[in-house]
């Protein structure tokens, strides 16, 4: 498998997944080995689409700039990001009240 790094695919044609000559994948393949993969480690049944799903919210979670996170999914706009994945998580509401609060304290 190849994947992306730092914006340089390994594949000339710009593959994430490729087979030992290079060439594309058929999708059931991949499938096939990402059901397998989920299996042993226990979890859930699982899409690549809920792992870009978690990768971006977790990306804006910890702070990435949403500009990266945008271009990192190949997203047209930042917007489209934000709408998509700009959800707030129970966890990001606590941080965002703590630091306000450090602020507020700080001023005091």
């Amino acid at each position: 498998m190849t994947i992306l790094v730092y914006n340089t695919y390994c594949s000339v044609d710009h593959l994430v997944f490729v087979n030992e000559t290079g060439g594309h994948l058929i999708d059931n393949t991949v499938l096939k080995h990402l059901k397998a993969i989920v299996t042993k480690i226990g979890i859930p049944e699982t899409r690549f689409h809920d792992l870009r799903h978690t990768y971006a919210t977790n990306a804006i979670r910890i702070g990435d700039p949403i500009k990266t996170v945008s271009e990192n999914l190949g997203h047209a706009t930042v917007a489209f990001t934000l709408d998509i994945y700009g959800h707030v998580t129970p966890q990001m509401k606590q941080d965002s009240a703590d630091r306000m609060q450090r602020l507020i304290d700080s001023c005091s």
